[in-house]
């Protein structure tokens, strides 16, 4: 069965705890505080956080269940404009359980509401397991992007339509 999450707009009271994910995530590949709060204020309410569900209320708890981000962005003003997903992490102990479905599922929906078109991202060549989660979801490899990382390692772009034909 899958965990419920609450899935909602991240808060910057919430950067220590979202730079533990990413540490968690990518290690000295991870970004800084300084990205992260440009990312907010750039993207707004499509900087997304993933939170199981407490047993209790209570702001300590609400923090202990964040598991999990995912930055997006609108590129552009016009209708069918594309949007750029430009990180999704969930710390390691919450993976398999639906966080980062959750979090996907949930930006298409508010990015259908804007009048996206498409979204569009970049993902490590080397990164099977990212591949195939995107792939799941209707994402199409687009191109390689020769060194794109820090490190020379190639991306992959890939691409899908906000709204998947029926």
């Amino acid at each position: 069965m899958r965990a419920q999450y609450k899935i909602r707009p991240a808060q910057r009271g919430e950067l220590e705890r979202i730079l533990e994910i990413e540490r968690a995530s990518f290690g000295r590949e991870a970004y800084d505080r300084n990205l992260f709060a440009h990312y907010m204020d750039k993207c707004g309410s499509l900087f997304l956080v993933s939170a199981r569900r407490p047993a209790r209320s209570g702001k300590a708890q609400r923090r202990s269940q964040l598991c999990g981000y995912l930055i997006a962005c609108l590129r552009g003003t016009r209708v069918g404009r594309p949007a750029e997903l430009v990180s999704v992490a969930v710390e390691p102990a919450a993976r398999g359980r639906g966080a980062a479905s959750a979090l996907l599922e949930s930006v298409l929906r508010r990015l259908a509401r804007r009048g996206a078109g498409r979204l569009n991202l970049v993902v490590r060549a080397t990164n099977e397991p990212a591949r195939a989660f995107y792939e799941k979801y209707g994402f199409r490899r687009v191109r390689i992007v020769p060194e794109y990382y820090d490190d020379c390692g190639d991306g992959i772009a890939m691409s899908r339509p906000v709204r998947l034909r029926r």
